[in-house]
């Protein structure tokens, strides 16, 4: 019988950290309400809190890139893990708002920071020259998974118990169960373990920390793919952790749709989400990146004009299915593009700004929507923002070249702006 390759564990524990940690991030919209009715705190100052922790969360990006590259992803992950778990259990003591955005706005999304897909991004290109896509796909259906389960996990405990065990939970799901299994099992390279990446090793690709050299990250900026790849990215994070996931809970609540459907919409959203990611990596094995995120964003445009007219239970649900396909999978096909374009680049600091855009991205979805609420009481303003700066996501897609085009013509250089 074949042995397994460790790379698959790699995977499996990589997917079991974003799962936890992310999870318990994007469950940040289950304790909206409870936290305005604790601290007698508005919508808006509510959203702040959120938009803080994406901006941390973004800013720590390239740090934690070239924290990889000097440390490696082991290192960074467990100690990550271990900051997300001490904050979000600690946050069951505090009694004023300015302690809520010391402990979550800064502890918790610094840990989250560390244990998101810049490290596990380069745990995937050190354990797989081949399956990138897959790997991918089954890394970040962590994501998912973490929606599909804390979500509505922590939405039920605190309807049946309080806001306050429901951290407590989360925080010893982190530093007892995920935290060992990081420090037990996850290695950064496969020579730790006496093996070589699946696919083989090739010849072109060195060392993961040692691309980078003097004047690249300077070079970066100057091409036309960066700002591409980039910008749809930062849209990205604007239409979904940060709208959605924030704002998504309180808004079927407005709209007078019971626990019990709002908590199947977010099941039903990270189920679907799981299955967009899983798929989306099997297709950027075999189809081109560009053209998957194209079709994405503008389906995910599509989902949100379903929302804005979700006035029955149905509705709602079916733009849970929807959005959910197109939610997360545009994470896979962006890494493979910015492996293939920035191969001569160390992939953490490359995953790090993307990630940076990302979190920008969240910031303003976190918080714009929040205000426009304050100011005129409902998020239709906001949806549809939303849905045009998706089909400019989905237009700079078209405008990116195929990267085999590019190593077809052989370019020394890559283009610039």
């Amino acid at each position: 019988m074949k042995r397994l390759h460790y790379a698959w564990i790699i995977v499996f524990i990589t997917f079991l950290i974003l799962l936890a940690v992310q999870g318990v991030r994007l469950s940040f919209g289950a304790f909206v309400e409870p936290w305005e009715r604790e601290f007698s705190l508005d919508r808006g100052t509510i959203s702040l809190i959120s938009t803080l922790s994406f901006i941390v969360y973004g800013i720590s990006q390239p740090v934690i890139g070239r924290l990889v590259d000097r440390w490696g992803a082991r290192a960074v992950l467990s100690w990550s893990t271990l900051l997300t778990g001490i904050s979000i259990f600690s946050t069951c003591f505090i009694t004023s708002p300015w302690q809520l955005f010391l402990l979550y706005g800064l502890g918790v999304s610094l840990g989250v920071g560390g244990a998101s897909n810049v490290a596990t991004s380069v745990l995937v290109v050190n354990w797989f020259s081949k399956k990138r896509g897959l790997a991918f796909g089954i890394m970040e259906a962590g994501f998912g998974a973490g929606q599909m389960l804390l979500v509505p996990g922590s939405l039920m405990l605190i309807h049946w118990f309080s806001w306050k065990l429901t951290v407590v939970a989360l925080g010893l799901l982190l530093m007892v169960i995920v935290l060992p299994a990081a420090l037990l099992l996850l290695r950064n390279h496969p020579s730790e373990k006496n093996e070589e990446p699946i696919g083989g090793t090739a010849e072109e690709e060195l060392e993961t920390g040692s691309k980078t050299k003097a004047g690249s990250v300077t070079a970066m900026f100057r091409m036309k793919q960066f700002w591409l790849l980039i910008l749809p990215f930062l849209i990205c994070g604007f239409t979904t952790v940060g709208l959605m996931d924030t704002h998504l809970i309180p808004f079927s609540h407005d709209h007078g749709f019971s626990t019990t459907v709002t908590s199947a919409a977010v099941s039903l959203l990270a189920g679907f989400n799981i299955a967009g990611i899983l798929l989306s990596g099997i297709i950027a094995d075999r189809w081109s990146s560009r053209k998957i995120l194209c079709f994405l964003y503008a389906v995910r445009a599509l989902s949100i004009v379903i929302l804005i007219y979700s006035h029955e239970p149905y509705l709602l649900l079916g733009f849970a299915v929807l959005f959910g396909l197109v939610d997360f999978a545009t994470v896979a096909p962006t890494q493979m593009l910015a492996t293939q374009y920035f191969q001569n680049y160390s992939i953490g600091l490359m995953i790090g700004w993307l990630s940076l855009a990302h979190q920008i991205g969240s910031a303003l979805g976190a918080y714009v929507p929040g205000v426009i609420y304050t100011v005129t009481g409902e998020y239709t303003l906001a949806f549809y923002l939303s849905i045009g700066m998706l089909v400019l996501a989905s237009v700079m897609n078209v405008m990116l070249r195929e990267p085999a085009a590019m190593n077809r013509d052989s370019a020394p250089v890559m283009e610039k702006v």
